[in-house]
């Protein structure tokens, strides 16, 4: 491989230009069963997220799943998918806009990368680093840690970096799950809920779910959202019989962690409570979780149940206070960066 001067330049600077990259899951180029079906070849490929083997699992996946999942998946997305494009894609680009602006005059700069799809880590990674930047924090938008989410996003940055003779000083933050800014955060945004629409019978606090065995096997993820959901109520002030936290998203056979979302939303209308209201917690922004099977199918079931409403409240998405939450993570957790 050819030398860059521009990037050995760059690399003997005294000028040490930070660079933030804030990461989220990824999405489909377009509502269409191509752009889901190529998504999805990327996503469900990664052994962090499917942990079987390859010849186990290739079959299953382009033998079935890709050719059956897709038509499914971009019908639910274009009940969700704005004028600018996917909600995720949207919301991340504006927060990380946001973070720029917050941080403007400080010798930093801040871009947004998706695990899968575009914008690629790898491709951001690369365009700091020919800008001059000798320091790099990345920050995934999953507020609990899971191999199957952050891991992967670690995986990927070192990956790339093992490829090159250079590697920048690198900060990875692996969680905020219980971070003072984000839970403040969360705690506004259900209040403001509330003042706006009465409180709910019960509030539900619901994050996507992994497969049991990968909890077994030390993922601390559903320990960290139980911290989550602990900490919010306290925020609120909340009794115990206020709220609950379950698990969404699940897929396949496999048992995954519980309380599944779907059994408590069916089961609740027998239990008295009519009115819910429910918050993801995990999701730094809007998504096809969060819109489409939260807020529309969730809202359905729990209304063919015998509920008289199901109230979603949104994701922080580009909010002031989700800047402010974010800002305030990377000053605890890595100051000399900011």
């Amino acid at each position: 491989m050819p030398i860059d001067k521009q990037l050995l330049a760059n690399a003997a600077s005294s000028n040490a230009t930070t660079g933030i990259i804030v990461t989220n899951l990824g999405t489909p180029a377009a509502p269409t069963p191509a752009a889901v079906r190529e998504f999805l070849a990327e996503f469900l490929i990664d052994q962090r997220v499917i942990e079987l083997p390859k010849f186990a699992w290739w079959p299953i996946l382009h033998g079935i799943i890709l050719r059956v999942r897709p038509a499914r998946v971009a019908h639910a997305y274009r009940k969700i998918w704005l004028p600018e494009g996917s909600p995720l894609a949207v919301y991340t680009e504006r927060l990380a806009a946001g973070l720029g602006q917050r941080l403007a005059g400080k010798d930093v700069r801040v871009k947004h990368a998706m695990r899968y799809g575009k914008p690629a880590l790898r491709d951001v990674i690369d365009e700091l680093r020919l800008a001059g930047v000798q320091r790099l924090c990345v920050l995934p938008l999953y507020p609990q840690y899971s191999a199957t989410s952050a891991g992967t996003v670690f995986d990927a940055m070192a990956e790339h970096l093992t490829a090159s003779r250079w590697v920048p000083e690198c900060h990875f933050i692996s969680d905020y799950h219980v971070a003072p800014t984000y839970i403040e955060a969360i705690a506004r945004s259900i209040r403001q809920h509330w003042a706006a629409h009465g409180k709910g019978e019960r509030l539900l606090m619901s994050f996507h779910g992994i497969p049991k065995p990968y909890a077994d096997a030390g993922d601390p993820y559903p320990a960290q959202c139980a911290a989550t959901a602990q900490a919010i109520a306290n925020a609120l002030s909340l009794a115990p019989d206020a709220w609950e936290m379950t698990f969404q998203s699940r897929f396949g056979f496999q048992e995954w962690v519980k309380p599944y979302f779907d059994e408590r939303i069916r089961a609740l209308p027998g239990e008295s409570v009519k009115t819910v209201d429910v918050i993801c917690p995990g999701f730094a922004t809007d998504c096809l979780e969060t819109l489409e099977e939260i807020a529309i199918t969730g809202g359905e079931t729990f209304k063919a149940a015998g509920g008289t409403a199901l109230r979603y409240i949104p994701a922080l998405n580009d909010c002031e206070a989700h800047l402010d939450a974010l800002s305030g993570v990377l000053a605890e957790r890595i100051p000399t960066l900011c």
